[in-house]
């Protein structure tokens, strides 16, 4: 198949969730489009994650509206391979026009003439409209303090696979989110000395009398919220759906062998030094925890709620020592670590969008995903329009947003003035004329 100079209304990039999501509802808006897919419908799902990786949020809530995981509990978490499994189903459901193996390299607006042109690896495409549904998690990345040292192996947490992946050893994991943790925890289990780089975090439970925080976060109206906290918008979350589910609990970890420490500094003569700021964090972690606690007991006392009392939920583990006397400093030789693995996070790549839509630091600039580039769009990044924009159920309701945007616009374009009207009319009528009917010839 060649798409060059492939006229389109609308092109969508990326069939992630994001753009599976955006394909639904203009499919069902009559908008005309294309999705553009470099690999696989929800690649990342299947090769950018870790052999056992779930679904953060339950199956009844992680999905779209439109079909439901009907192989799974409804309180189960989907393994990663089911989920990119259901998003290829959900395209299939209502028959997206979307050509994977096809990269986007280029875009740039039209000089004298409205709309796009779109390089891509299989020719040119133009197109009134670009939707960058390509999400948050494009290029991973390792802080500049990592150690050029040839004798330990570093990898980010987009490449970790399994604890058969690294050479034996001991391993230093920094970064304390859903990954890092999880990664974590996996190794030492794995029978691996772990030592855990813990940051500012959340740490949400997993559930609380008889809901998952999920459902929490829903009725307290937390994904709804429009505006992060100052100072808090890039703050992880500490949570798994790992094993059925459980509440990330880092004395816990602690008393199975893993050794915590502070945010890492630096590296330097084969020594990595840390913040002192571990026993702070785990702090602030509780307090999120139990911040949520109490929101969660006042709401079930207000709406007089029939949801059993769970006091163990406030319960804690004293602080194991090495919180009350944690590490500053230590030799990756001497402890034995043969292995860092970097979860800390990622960040955008837009150089193939050449569009003024970003801001001064180089962030997309929009509206509720409506960019300041008349005719582009994005779609799937954190806080595009709520807390809950980057999540499944979350993306689909920004899509729709930005569907009817497209289809409003489009309805404007349409409009032609009284003049224009007549000389349609005019051209029918002269077209008509051209072609009588043949019982009238007759």
């Amino acid at each position: 198949m060649t798409v060059e100079k492939m006229p389109i209304d609308t092109l969508v990039v990326g069939a992630g969730q994001a753009g599976v999501a955006m394909s639904e509802h203009l499919s069902k808006l009559g908008v005309p489009h294309l999705v553009l897919e470099r690999d696989r419908i929800a690649e990342r799902w299947r090769t950018g994650r870790w052999d056992s990786l779930v679904a953060n949020g339950p199956a009844w809530h992680d999905r779209f509206p439109g079909l439901e995981f009907d192989d799974l509990d409804p309180d189960a978490f989907a393994g990663k391979e089911r989920v990119a499994e259901y998003f290829e189903a959900y395209a299939t459901k209502f028959n997206a026009p979307i050509r994977t193996g096809v990269e986007v390299t280029k875009v740039v607006r039209n000089t004298g003439r409205p709309g796009f042109t779109i390089e891509t690896s299989d020719g040119v495409i133009e197109a009134n409209r670009v939707v960058v549904a390509t999400g948050p998690f494009q290029r991973p990345v390792i802080p500049p303090i990592a150690p050029q040292d040839k004798n330990v192996t570093q990898i980010h947490s987009a490449d970790y696979r399994n604890p058969q992946q690294l050479p034996e050893g001991a391993v230093l994991v920094v970064g304390a989110g859903s990954s890092g943790v999880q990664i974590a925890d996996e190794l030492q289990r794995a029978g691996r000395k772990v030592y855990l780089s813990v940051g500012p975090h959340d740490r949400p439970p997993r559930a609380y009398r008889s809901r998952d925080f999920c459902w929490w976060l829903g009725v307290l109206g937390e994904w709804d919220k429009e505006v992060a906290t100052r100072g808090r918008e890039h703050v992880t979350i500490a949570v798994s759906g790992a094993r059925g589910g459980h509440t990330i609990d880092f004395r816990e970890l602690a008393s199975q062998g893993m050794t915590l420490v502070g945010l890492t500094k630096s590296f330097v003569d084969g020594k990595v030094t840390f913040e002192t700021d571990l026993a702070d964090n785990i702090a602030q972690g509780d307090a999120n925890y139990l911040s949520l606690l109490n929101a969660a007991d006042a709401y079930i006392a207000q709406n007089n709620l029939d949801l059993p009392e769970e006091p163990e939920a406030r319960r804690m583990l004293a602080d194991p020592d090495c919180v009350t006397h944690p590490l500053l400093e230590l030799d990756l030789a001497e402890a034995g670590i043969t292995s860092i693995v970097w979860a800390t996070g990622y960040s955008v790549d837009y150089g193939w969008l050449q569009v003024n839509a970003f801001n001064a630091n180089g962030k997309p600039q929009h509206q509720r995903g409506v960019s300041s580039e008349p005719g582009v769009y994005f779609l799937g990044l954190p806080w595009l329009s709520r807390r809950g924009s980057s999540f499944i159920w979350g993306v689909w309701h920004d899509a729709r947003h930005i569907a009817d945007h497209i289809a409003t616009q489009r309805k404007y374009l349409a409009y032609r003035d009284a003049s224009q009207r007549h000389e349609g009319e005019r051209r029918e009528q002269q077209s008509g004329d051209s072609y009588p009917d043949s019982r009238l010839s007759a």
